[in-house]
């Protein structure tokens, strides 16, 4: 019990660190006569430093007596208003960091009257530079993963593991990507996929959100990473080229079972890329191409399973795996004048995966194989988005209302062939899915910047379908359930409304949000099947976020906040064809799937040291119906069946640090350390696939954490060294865990050309020990896997600006 009481506590009374602070804010207000009340054109505002006076910027008012003054760090100034025949004014000014805009309102400023005498109001500049729930990367910086996909990239950031091809923050999966801030097909509308393939050379940078504002969509009970893809603005033809070529699997972590066929060695790597920007007067046009070519040895898992009437199976799955994936984004941005902008572009995707596979079974010893299950996946996947935007800017700087619709086509065609070879017969076995997914999202959104803060407001809509066809065509003495085929349609409809405050003085800051959100979720099943039968859920819920923060003094603060999140199920995860790409490890979806809603709070504390800084938080979160995978057996069948299930109350809490300082003008070094416990309370699930049966799984609890490391050396000659090393602790995971892994990833690189030029190599796990090994135990069953797929890549590259 005592976790529950821990997280409680944190929920309702801890200090947290939200919302992503602004380094660089524009001020602005308007000038006005005491007596008259008419605006003052022409009026000279200068700022400066309140602890010398010295000059930071200045501007005139405009015809409307508006002024602006943009690029102001946070920190403490003087603002002084001068105008021929007016007595100078002088103003103390606090710039906080809430928000990227500050309005000062109306200034009246009056004729004839004694001059007055300057006020200086002592201190600091605020040196935090960024609130840590909110952290951005450049992914250009992390020199060890470049050339690779998104997925590598991310496993190096602070907070961040990488676990199955999932990304997780602080342990929890349940995170939602974005790009450009937005859900795409491309990684996943609520799930994560993609991530894999997604080339980094067409990323500008990430973001890390662990606790969103309301603005935000309510999915992600973990937070949000919203990558932002390259965009060119400067003027004229301008724009970036690179090449990037590499080898995986240089050599063979552990040899195969025998007579199957060999597992990729030396895997190519190819990454192309293109970035071009033309900008003239009032249109802004930008194009951004990107082809990743990739061979890869994607699973070579070695797995035994062992039965409660003393069966023992070993089996190998190894897969080998051909990978082309082209994203582009092409589009413009108009400024109709300077209160108005069109934006429109359109963004195309491609990936084309290959998968040659074989599964052998074999008895305890090796001495006799079974079985042989070779497959061969040809998919193609087909991603095509429009976007258009119009944003209107009211006179005052950072007043505005925008207004975005996306629509989205997403194509998934999926083939597979296998043989199903015995030592008496071969079974040729065939399924073939296709599934056209279609989003239509709408969203309006307000902001209104204040004296003290600023005000959000907006509405969002998504009309969403994925209708679903699977055809099994089985073979001699088949184990597919042709029967589970047909077509299956998921319909979703959600509007929400939002909006939030931010306030911020020399000493506090508190930020207050509400979403609403109404979801309506039908899942339409083949009246046919076998077992399932149309299902599906609907909710209205509030979704809060509150934060309130202390500024002790210049270089420490504190924060209290909490928030509320869901997650709702994936189409995969409710999706009713099972999945035969293991032919003794079936995974197949649940349609009584629900949501689950968590409840989640932070403490934080940051200092602000010499050239760096030192951040530490606890955190802790509660979930009610857990969504989680179950696995299971039928009598007299030694298949495992993997059905996703809500298993009630879920609980995460943990201390995370992070610590960065330029040691010297030539060494840089990060760390970041997280340490967390898990626990999930004992539940009781009807699985409902193949057969009914009841199962109940006993309470499970771990304390597991992760370590990172960068050590960034600055060289002669413009020559940066990155050294990486990742570790990550053992880990619960549904009925089992997951055990100790570790990589050491290094990169180089070097500026030419000028700085217009850029040649890099770099190498990950290094020293080829990132191995996963799991245990798991059902009802009945158990077994353990070791999967020791491609995780070593050494690239070279070239990227030249123009």
């Amino acid at each position: 019990m005592t976790i529950r009481y821990l997280i409680l506590i944190l929920i309702f009374v801890a200090p947290h660190w939200l919302g992503a602070q602004s380094t660089e804010v524009t001020v602005s207000g308007t000038v006005l006569d005491k007596e008259s009340n008419e605006a003052l054109p022409f009026v000279n505002v200068v700022l400066r430093y309140s602890n010398d006076s010295s000059f930071v910027t200045g501007t005139v008012s405009n015809d409307e007596g508006l002024f602006s003054l943009e690029k102001i760090k946070p920190g403490d100034y003087i603002l002084q208003l001068s105008f021929v025949g007016y007595s100078p004014k002088y103003q103390s000014l606090y710039v906080g960091n809430t928000s990227p805009f500050l309005d000062l309102g109306k200034i009246s400023i009056s004729q004839n009257t004694q001059e007055l005498t300057e006020v200086v109001v002592s201190g600091k500049q605020d040196d935090v530079s960024g609130k840590m729930d909110k952290k951005t990367y450049e992914v250009d910086d992390n020199i060890s993963q470049q050339g690779g996909s998104v997925l590598q990239t991310m496993q190096n950031l602070p907070g961040v593991t990488i676990e199955d091809g999932k990304v997780l923050l602080r342990g929890n999966a349940n995170v939602i990507i974005l790009i450009d801030g937005k859900q795409s097909a491309l990684t996943g509308f609520g799930n994560q996929s993609g991530l894999e393939n997604i080339p980094a050379s067409a990323i500008d940078r990430i973001e890390i959100i662990n606790n969103p504002s309301a603005k935000y969509d309510a999915n992600g009970s973990a937070g949000i990473i919203n990558i932002i893809l390259k965009k060119e603005e400067q003027k004229g033809f301008n724009g970036k080229i690179g090449l990037t070529g590499g080898l995986g699997a240089l050599w063979i972590k552990k040899q195969n079972l025998p007579t199957i066929r060999d597992q990729y060695q030396f895997t190519p790597k190819i990454n192309p890329s293109l970035s071009i920007n033309y900008r003239k007067k009032d249109i802004n046009l930008f194009l951004q191409a990107d082809y990743l070519y990739t061979q890869t040895l994607n699973k070579n898992e070695f797995v035994t399973r062992t039965y409660d009437d003393g069966t023992v199976i070993q089996q190998q799955t190894m897969r080998n795996r051909n990978t082309g994936f082209l994203t582009s984004k092409i589009g413009f941005d108009w400024n109709i004048n300077d209160k108005n902008t069109f934006t429109l572009f359109g963004l195309y995707g491609s990936e084309d995966i290959i998968d040659n596979g074989d599964e052998p079974f074999f008895n305890a010893d090796l001495s006799e194989r079974t079985r042989l299950w070779r497959f061969l996946e040809d998919e193609l996947k087909t991603t095509v988005v429009g976007s258009a935007t119009y944003l209107h800017k009211f006179k005052q700087a950072g007043h505005q209302l925008s207004f975005n619709t996306n629509y989205t086509f997403h194509r998934e065609n999926e083939q597979y062939y296998f043989q199903n070879i015995f030592p008496t017969y071969t079974g040729l076995d065939t399924f073939k899915l296709i599934s056209d997914e279609q989003v239509l999202d709408f969203s309006a959104d307000y902001t209104k910047p204040l004296k003290f803060g600023k005000l959000e407001g907006g509405l969002k809509f998504r009309d969403r379908i994925i209708p679903t066809n699977m055809l099994f065509i089985p073979g001699l003495n088949s184990q597919i359930d042709s029967a589970a085929g047909g077509w299956a349609d998921y319909k979703e409809i959600i509007p929400a409304l939002y909006g939030n405050y931010v306030f911020q003085n020399k000493k506090f800051d508190a930020e207050v949000g509400l979403r609403m959100e109404y979801v309506q979720v039908n899942y339409l099943v083949n009246p046919d099947h076998p077992t399932y039968k149309s299902d599906g859920y609907d909710y209205i819920q509030p979704f809060p976020n509150v934060r309130f923060g202390l500024r002790l003094n210049d270089n420490n603060k504190l924060s209290i906040a909490y928030n509320r999140r869901v997650n709702r199920p994936n189409e995969v995860d409710i999706r009713i064809f099972p999945k035969y790409d293991d032919a003794e490890i079936v995974k197949v979806g649940n349609p009584a799937l629900q949501p689950q809603f968590t409840n989640k709070a932070e403490l934080g504390y940051k200092l602000n040291i010499e050239k760096g800084y030192f951040y530490a938080a606890l955190y802790g979160q509660m979930t009610d119906a857990t969504i989680t995978r179950i696995a299971a057996t039928v009598p007299g069948n030694t298949i495992i069946y993997n059905v996703f299930q809500n298993a009630g109350k879920s609980y995460n809490a943990g201390f995370e640090v992070a610590f960065s300082k330029d040691l010297a003008k030539w060494f840089t070094l990060n760390l970041n350390g997280n340490a967390y416990y898990n626990q999930i309370d004992e539940f009781t699930v009807i699985n409902k696939y193949p057969i009914t049966d009841t199962i109940t799984i006993a309470l499970q609890s771990t304390y597991s954490g992760n370590g990172k490391m960068n050590a960034i050396f600055h060289l002669k000659k413009e020559l940066d060294i990155q050294l990486t090393a990742i570790y990550l602790a053992p880990d619960i995971i549904p009925q089992g865990k997951i055990g100790t892994r570790f990589s050491l990833d290094l990169g180089i690189q070097k500026s030419i050309q000028k700085g217009k030029g850029l040649l890099f190599l770099n190498a990950t796990d290094l020293l080829n020990t990132m191995v996963i090994k799991q245990e798991f135990t059902g009802d009945g069953f158990s077994y353990s896997s070791t999967n020791y797929y491609e995780t070593q890549v050494v690239r070279f590259g070239y990227k030249y600006r123009f």
